[in-house]
């Protein structure tokens, strides 16, 4: 048994991959399934296309890479965090489509929670802010809304999970009901301090804790899968939410060591080791990985709008028919005039949460076209990246300092790589393997199967292909993030 099967459940589409013992990728499978936005910022899934779509495409891959199911050591799972599911114990059966990470429905709850002045005590035992986003208010409404649920759930006959807990469940055949440190951490109810679900914010949310899954290591024995899914059973060996499962495939195992992934939105996490610090920045405070049951901590910073702004270019202006175009025209763009695009198309993320902010663009000029606004929408990431780091610093030290690793689909922009080095005046790292998030939950099954070695040995084999260094002197560099910093506070004040 020398292949590791990959789950990669994500907002949009499920991925399985199949790696081999040294983590070479062997086969990939993916399916895109549909999105339900049954009110103005609801946002659902079905779980049934949720668990279709992640067994058709692990079946599909292994039948890819050649091999049989006996040559599967193990399982990891990644996921996309927050997203709220509740099912029945004894059938299995979800009492309401999926409540996704992005769903606004809540607003009005956090608010009052606000006003009633309880988010410094949830802050400081969970590391997050009183936002939508998480899943504790979304577990909520469901046993307000759903008739019928909170009866159930207080006599014990309902469970709740993100979507790594669904999917163990679904796959060992309700026989286990558990979820992982870093999916616990991004509920809302979890005091990652204490490592256990905390029963005051628990009580001021009316959640019972019947419902509440075993949280485990992040590398840890999650049962087997049912022996009819692939044909014999497979055991389920890790366990991580996407962006600290990246983490992990990024080797940043090092207190001050960084990653950042570019894909709609961007989540970059410094890794602060033992040391749970708390945010002054309005970052969030949460756990990077667990393993051996010692916690290692992290501050998250998080921007809602990155590779989307370049989906915007194309499908909102229609100015380039694909994302390599961005690279040409923002090359091609006048350098005398300096456009500045704050991409709040859905509100601004960290470190300034504010949802209610949109977008804007400031210093336009008749010449201004399609190329100015292309480097525009690569440099805004840039500067938002930076944003998160200045804060990063502030909480934890020289944090932006040290070098920074990057993945996702944008990293592939040779242009937007290095103005990101130059505005940070900082090296970006761009890795061999970008399949970092799989790659995390592949080694962290294969860390407990025993196929792969410790921690420190594993960062021995992160492989650069390219590192980009700032080629901006001060001046500049200090000139054009005065003037974004300027364009942030013109578009918040709208």
């Amino acid at each position: 048994m020398t292949h590791i099967l990959a789950i990669d459940q994500g907002t949009t589409s499920s991925r399985a991959i199949i790696f081999d013992a040294g983590l070479k990728v062997r086969a990939v499978a993916q399916e895109e399934f549909p999105q339900h936005y049954p009110a103005s910022g609801w946002v659902e899934h079905d779980p049934s296309d949720l668990w279709s779509t992640v067994a058709g495409t692990a079946r599909a891959a292994i039948e890819k890479a050649g091999i049989g199911a006996d040559s599967i050591a193990a399982i990891g799972i990644t996921n996309q965090r927050e997203t709220t599911l509740i099912w029945d114990r004894a059938t299995g059966e979800p009492i309401h489509r999926a409540i996704v990470w992005q769903d606004r429905r809540t607003a009005d709850t956090c608010a009052a929670l606000k006003s009633a002045g309880h988010e410094a005590m949830i802050t400081a035992r969970t590391g997050l802010l009183l936002d939508p986003y998480f899943s504790g208010t979304k577990i909520k409404w469901l046993l307000d809304h759903v008739p019928g649920a909170r009866a159930r759930a207080a006599r014990g006959e309902l469970a709740f999970g993100t979507v790594d807990t669904f999917l163990i469940w679904k796959l060992t055949g309700g026989k286990v009901h558990a979820t992982d440190a870093t999916n616990a951490a991004r509920t809302l109810i979890y005091n990652i301090a204490k490592g256990e679900w905390d029963a005051d914010i628990c009580a001021l949310l009316d959640i019972p804790r019947s419902l509440l899954p075993e949280v485990k290591d992040c590398a840890a024995d999650y049962g087997t899968t049912r022996p009819d899914l692939f044909g014999r059973a497979i055991p389920i060996l890790g366990v991580a939410g996407d962006q600290q499962a990246a983490t992990v495939g990024q080797a940043c195992f090092a207190p001050g060591m960084m990653k950042s992934t570019y894909g709609t939105g961007c989540f970059a996490l410094l890794n602060t080791g033992t040391d749970m610090v708390p945010s002054k920045n309005r970052l969030l405070t949460t756990i990077a990985y667990r393993l051996d049951g010692r916690t290692t901590y992290a501050l998250e910073g998080s921007i809602f709008i990155a590779g989307a702004v370049v989906q915007w270019l194309r499908d909102g202006l229609k100015i380039i028919r694909e994302a390599k175009e961005t690279q040409p025209l923002a090359n091609a763009a006048d350098p005398s005039q300096d456009v500045v695009l704050v991409p709040a198309f859905t509100g601004l993320g960290a470190p300034y949460w504010r949802p209610d902010c949109r977008g804007a663009v400031y210093g336009l000029t008749r010449n201004s076209g399609p190329a100015e606004l292309a480097k525009a929408a690569l440099e805004s990431v840039g500067y938002q990246t930076r944003d998160l780091l200045e804060a990063m610093r502030s909480d934890w030290g020289a944090a932006a300092d040290g070098i920074l690793r990057v993945d996702g689909g944008m990293t592939a922009s040779d242009w937007a790589m290095q103005f990101l080095s130059d505005i940070l005046g900082a090296p970006v790292d761009r890795p061999v393997v970008t399949e970092t998030t799989a790659l995390g939950a592949a080694y962290l099954a294969g860390l407990k199967a025993g196929l792969c070695p410790a921690p420190a040995e594993f960062q021995k084999s992160w492989a650069l292909e390219r590192r980009f260094t700032p080629a901006m002197d001060d001046r500049t560099r200090n000139a054009k993030y005065a003037r974004w910093g300027r364009a942030v506070a013109a578009t918040m004040a709208v």
